[in-house]
C-alpha cells in the first residue's frame, strides 16, 4: 500500500480512492473524540469535513502488518495546524482498522515559556521528500 498516496486521498477527500484502500468491514477509531466509524460513517466524516485540506507525511514506521504515520495536517489557508498518530492494521494490502490521535499544534503554555526550557522543533525534508524532525 502506497501510504502517500493514501494520505493524499484523504486529504482532497476523495471518496472513491479512500475506498479503495480498505476492505469493506473496516473500522476507524478517533480516540480523541470517542468516535468509532465503519466505512461509510468515515468517509462522510472525512469528506463531508468543511474547508480544503493539504499536509504532509512527516513519519512513517512500519511494523509487519502495522504502519504507523505521523502527519501535519492543516487548511490550504493554513489558519490551524493538527498532528495526527495513524496506526493502520494492513491484511491483503487493504486496510482492516485505522486508530487515530489528533491534536492541535499550539504554542507551548506560558508557563514552559517563563522557564526557559525545551527548544523549538524544526522540520526539513530529506532526499526523499519526508520530513525529518531535528532540534
Amino acid at each position: 500500500m502506497n501510504i502517500h498516496e493514501f494520505w493524499k486521498a484523504v486529504l482532497v477527500q476523495d471518496e472513491n480512492e479512500i475506498r479503495k484502500y480498505f476492505h469493506e468491514d473496516a473500522y476507524v477509531n478517533w480516540h480523541c473524540t470517542n468516535e468509532h466509524f465503519n466505512l461509510d460513517e468515515y468517509i462522510i466524516a472525512n469528506c463531508e469535513y468543511p474547508g480544503e485540506w493539504n499536509g504532509v507525511v512527516e513519519r512513517t514506521e512500519e511494523m509487519g502488518n502495522l504502519l504507523v504515520t505521523v502527519a501535519n495536517v492543516y487548511p490550504k489557508d493554513k489558519s490551524v495546524s493538527f498532528h495526527v498518530t495513524s496506526f493502520i492494521k494492513i491484511i491483503n494490502d487493504k486496510i482492516i482498522s485505522l486508530d487515530e490521535y489528533w491534536a492541535d499544534d499550539s504554542d507551548a503554555p506560558q508557563w514552559r515559556l517563563d522557564k526557559h526550557i525545551g527548544t523549538v522543533i524544526k522540520c526539513e525534508p530529506d532526499r526523499d521528500g519526508d520530513f525529518r524532525l531535528f532540534s
